[in-house]
């Protein structure tokens, strides 16, 4: 089978990615003390290294402390040592493979009963129907906060390039801030920020131009973009198409097309309003739209477990494609697919009527996997979802308590 899965690939930075597979940001959840990366993200991107991906994504690094998705999460702020992150990039890159850092602000998508603070566009909440109460009421941001924010995702930029990183991917899906600001439904501001598409990317962008110039020229810096929301009069696939417009100018040399939210988890393969119940590549026909239109490489993320797929979403015109909760099951699958093998066996979608539930399952079988291979063991795919969530849900009440306790304490000048 001919293949343009093992090809190189040139970015407008100059940047190489050795083929066309990379490793989709998946949040590890397994934040050292001090919210730093420790052993255990260390062990878990030497696997995913070695595993032959030309293309590894960190998890979701929070720009602003007080801030977080979830309290192990990992900071990458002014304050935050270097060493730890010059170590992780170390890691990653250690099976000849490139590494960028995500880097992410939740916004109003913060659990209920985290310290720090719960922004967004609007004082709009997150709305999970009976589990709406499981994350904190936001505040409107205020201007001063907005461009502060800004400037934490240069700093945050700046700073995973002195690390060794090859790149950053700005967030800007999954309901998450930048997410929000995008949406018409959850973005209801009467000023520069909101009312047209222009003024809803208006952060967004930005935030490109304060990261482009904080770092150099042959840095990468690519975004994580939703292909739809998939909610009722939310952000769609010409909304999708007119922010890449809009980012080509701006030294961009990549967008993820992912979809969903917390509201709607599409990206789990369960968007609320049932538009596509694909079961592999769920994005792919919103990107063979956006594909023949977009002046910037697309990367496809979501539902890709096997080769014949993967080969399918290449050959719709898309350069690069993301895997995730299939590389937390078999880290090797790159090498595997290079030798025309498969992998052994993949996680169960969970299809529990209750949605949000559902989804919150899926994460902590995602995050299951990820820390046996971070402990030096091999997955479990058959561990039962409603297991995996009570582990986790423990897990999150023990690094809470951590957080709290770090949060709580001064932090000096900029390491």
């Amino acid at each position: 089978m001919t293949s343009e899965l093992f090809s190189p690939l040139t970015l407008r930075s100059g940047a190489i990615l050795k083929n066309r597979i990379a490793k989709a940001a998946m949040e590890e959840n397994m934040a050292a003390d001090g919210q730093l990366p420790g052993e255990q993200i260390l062990t878990l991107y030497r696997r995913w290294a070695a595993g032959g991906s030309g293309l590894l994504i960190t998890g979701n690094v929070m720009v602003h402390a007080e801030a977080l998705t979830g309290p192990a999460g990992v900071v990458l702020d002014e304050h935050a040592p270097l060493e730890p992150f010059t170590d992780w990039a170390k890691a990653a890159k250690s099976g000849g493979g490139a590494v960028w850092m995500q880097i992410n602000h939740p916004g109003r998508q913060v659990a209920a009963g985290m310290p720090g603070v719960v922004w967004g566009p609007t004082d709009i909440g997150v709305d999970l129907g009976k589990h709406s109460s499981r994350f904190g009421k936001p505040t409107a941001m205020t201007p001063q906060q907005i461009h502060e924010t800004v400037e934490r995702y240069a700093v945050t930029a700046r700073r995973a390039e002195e690390a060794g990183f090859d790149g950053v991917e700005i967030h800007a899906a999954h309901g998450y801030l930048l997410s929000q600001f995008l949406s018409p439904l959850v973005n209801k501001r009467t000023d520069q920020w909101g009312g047209s598409l222009e003024n809803r990317a208006r952060m967004l962008l930005d935030i490109v131009r304060a990261v482009r110039a904080s770092v150099s020229s042959s840095f990468a810096v690519a975004v994580k973009l939703n292909s739809a929301d998939f909610q009722r009069g939310g952000f769609d696939a010409d909304d999708a198409r007119q922010v890449i417009e809009m980012l080509a100018p701006l030294g961009v040399d990549l967008v993820e097309l992912s979809g969903g939210s917390y509201e709607s988890p599409a990206m789990t393969g369960r968007p609320a309003d049932d538009r596509t119940q694909a079961r592999e590549a769920y994005f792919l026909d919103l990107a063979k739209d956006l594909v023949t239109t977009s002046p910037l490489p697309l990367m496809l993320t979501g539902g890709i477990t096997r080769r014949v797929t993967a080969e399918k979403v290449l050959d719709s015109g898309v350069s690069v494609l993301g895997m995730g909760t299939a590389l937390a099951v078999t880290p090797d699958l790159p090498e595997r697919w290079r030798q025309d093998r498969e992998a052994d066996r993949p996680i169960r979608p969970v299809t529990w009527s209750d949605k949000a539930l559902a989804s919150a399952a899926s994460m902590a079988q995602v995050r299951h996997q990820m820390r046996r291979l971070a402990r030096g063991r091999t997955t479990r795919p058959g561990t039962h979802p409603a297991i995996a969530l009570i582990s986790e849900q423990r897990k999150q009440r023990k690094a809470l308590r951590g957080y709290r306790t770090w949060l709580a304490k001064p932090r000096g000048v900029k390491a």
